[in-house]
């Protein structure tokens, strides 16, 4: 599924992006009446803000809202071709961190297109910081600290439900099992933060980024759980495929089935629904909070 593989590409190669300031990088779009919103979390925050009458285009990787959906699609963020661009004859380029390839960027820039690149970092923070960045390059501040006194309360919310958590679940994040070779989450990633939002522990912690791993590596691992994308984001392996495979039968996760699927976009894309999707999660892994 071409689409769905764009995304589970993008995770991987932002895996590693580091954080600039944005305050100390980005300004108000000249005229931001022609947007072009490459990353998934922007676009959606661009609707978050009410800006949505600003973009004329968005990436593959923007899935939600549906609306979105509606707009033409100009490629993948880490390949973007700038006639692809081009041809939306947009007046901006709001563009997430590791979007590419930079010499893309330099021919739109030097075609007369303002682009601003927003710091990625997988992190309640960096939701909220991106909020600001991307409310600041709209010139839509206000919406953007309306929605960022929000999304604080929400993450406050969650915050105190994991804090009462005494003994963290360790999570192993799969993001494909293609002949039984299982590609797994290390740190540094959107995985590894969203597992850390809901309260558990990525039981993989010896590298950084998304690696295959061997027999031996998953059996030491041991997770209590598994966690993928749906909708194919595993490369079509089913609960009994992962059950059947011999290191995972033997982990505390596959003895107990306990093997969760979440939407990739929703569970990874650390936008405004960042909160919920964190909490989605513990409850998956700890059971429903008490009302």
């Amino acid at each position: 599924m071409r689409t769905f593989a764009s995304v589970a590409a993008f995770f991987i190669a932002t895996a590693m992006a580091a954080a600039p300031a944005w305050s100390e990088e980005l300004h108000q779009f000249p005229d931001p009446s022609r947007l072009v919103s490459i990353g998934g979390s922007l676009t959606e925050i661009v609707y978050a803000l009410g800006g949505e009458t600003m973009l004329v285009a968005r990436d593959q990787t923007a899935l939600y809202p549906e609306a979105a959906l509606g707009l033409p699609d100009v490629g993948y963020m880490r390949a973007l071709a700038p006639e692809g661009v081009l041809s939306v004859n947009p007046t901006g380029l709001l563009v997430i961190e590791g979007s590419g390839p930079p010499e893309a960027l330099e021919v739109l820039s030097h075609a007369g297109v303002d682009y601003q690149t927003v710091p990625e970092s997988y992190s309640a923070q960096g939701v909220l910081d991106k909020v600001r960045a991307v409310g600041q390059a709209l010139g839509l501040e206000d919406e953007a600290e309306q929605l960022t006194l929000r999304l604080e309360a929400d993450f406050a919310a969650l915050d105190a439900r994991t804090d009462a958590v005494v003994a963290p679940k360790r999570v192993l994040f799969i993001l494909s099992n293609q002949g039984g070779q299982i590609q797994a989450s290390g740190t540094g990633t959107a995985a590894n933060g969203i597992i850390a939002l809901a309260g558990a522990e990525n039981a993989i912690t010896e590298f950084e980024g998304y690696r295959p791993l061997s027999e031996e590596a998953i059996t030491v691992a041991a997770p209590d759980a598994i966690l993928l994308m749906d909708r194919g984001g595993d490369h079509g392996a089913t609960e009994a495929d992962l059950l059947e495979h011999p290191a995972i039968a033997l982990t505390p996760a596959g003895q107990s089935r306990a093997i969760y699927r979440m939407d990739g976009a929703y569970l990874l894309g650390f936008g405004p629904r960042t909160a919920e999707a964190a909490s989605e999660l513990s409850d998956l892994l700890y059971g429903p909070a008490p009302q």
